[in-house]
């Protein structure tokens, strides 16, 4: 299964200044790569006077998605060490976004290297993070009869129920972390007479309750 990592819990906004030029950093959770782009779109709208609107994302637990955008800065300079900032510092489904204004000195390609990464660790020391751990999920089938209990006690557990499908029987997709495997097919055959199926499925990843 993929690495536990960490996410942010809400966005968080934090400004520093270096010789005259400000650099605001917005650090925010995205569950998907439209959803960053939109993100950054936003920040842009906002900031539509800004000298520059930089960013960078990592999405997925497995990091499958990353990309950096220096919009205009010299390249390498802006978006890469935001980007390399994230991935130090274990972080995923995020985004950040730094807004530069020109403050009338020129920084250097080294100054800007360290003032973006800077700028985006900053933010992140400000933040919030949640743990994601691994998890997979767990198709249970059952008849009718026994669905109506086994439900309520998901709702009431630490397993989470992603969709319930009705039919000749019922079937509940679990999210299950991953600690918590081995001892879910016993939970599961207790409350139903051990009158349930149980298929894994695809691995993915949950808050750390």
């Amino acid at each position: 299964m993929p690495d536990p990592y960490l996410t942010p819990r809400e966005t968080v906004e934090h400004e520093i200044e270096i010789k005259r030029s400000r650099f605001l950093c917005a650090v925010g959770p995205v569950s998907s790569e439209e959803a960053a782009r939109e993100f950054v779109a936003a920040r842009r709208r906002l900031y539509g006077d800004a000298t520059h609107n930089c960013s960078a994302y990592v999405i997925g637990g497995d990091r499958r998605v990353q990309r950096a955008d220096d919009d205009g800065e010299p390249g390498g300079t802006a978006g890469t060490p935001m980007l390399e900032t994230l991935l130090r510092r274990g972080v995923a489904d995020v985004v950040a976004v730094v807004t530069r204004y020109f403050g009338g000195v020129k920084l250097g390609a080294g100054g800007l290297v360290r003032a973006y990464g800077s700028s985006v660790g900053k933010t992140l020391d400000l933040t919030p993070l949640v743990g994601m751990v691994p998890a997979r999920v767990m198709t249970v089938t059952v008849d009718h009869v026994r669905a109506g209990r086994l439900e309520n006690d998901l709702h009431a557990s630490p397993y989470e129920v992603r969709e319930v499908r009705y039919g000749a029987d019922v079937g509940f997709r679990v999210a299950v972390r991953e600690r918590d495997l081995p001892a879910f097919p016993g939970w599961v055959a207790t409350l139903t007479a051990g009158r349930a199926g149980i298929e894994p499925g695809e691995a993915v990843h949950l808050k750390d309750a």
